[in-house]
């Protein structure tokens, strides 16, 4: 971003440090301003915690009705958003245990035919013994 500038503002506008400095505490007291009057619906819902319902209702207090739909449609794409992250975060989770169970039952295969393996080691050898018992008698 150029020194200056805006993202959101058109080509050849310039906004000075201090014009930036004055809109950003600007921002700051609104900020502060919205979360009192969100404050106060959750404290007359008897809640301690700010939800989107009490700022949503203090926006309409300040009389910043026309920024509502935009703030729903923000929260919207926002709530999409974590419900993908949370669903992708559970396919994860259930891929790995799945992926751990794999390697458990091959572990588990590689064990029983090792386990087989020695059975037939040792027959073969009982039988070996068997067979020299007879040879020498």
């Amino acid at each position: 971003m150029a020194e200056g500038r805006c993202r959101m503002l058109p080509d050849g506008v310039n906004v000075s440090k201090e014009a930036r400095r004055a809109i950003s505490q600007a921002a700051s007291v609104f900020v502060l301003y919205a979360t009192s009057c969100a404050n106060n619906f959750a404290m007359k819902a008897k809640r301690k915690t700010l939800n989107a319902t009490d700022v949503m209702s203090a926006m309409e207090e300040m009389e910043f009705e026309r920024f509502l739909q935009p703030l729903r449609e923000s929260l919207e794409a926002y709530k999409k958003g974590q419900k993908g992250k949370k669903e992708a975060s559970e396919q994860k989770r259930k891929d790995a245990k799945e992926k751990k169970n794999d390697v458990e039952e091959n572990d588990k295969s590689r064990e029983e035919e090792e386990e087989e393996e020695e059975r037939m080691e040792e027959d073969q050898e009982a039988e070996n013994e068997v067979e020299e018992e007879e040879v020498e008698n």
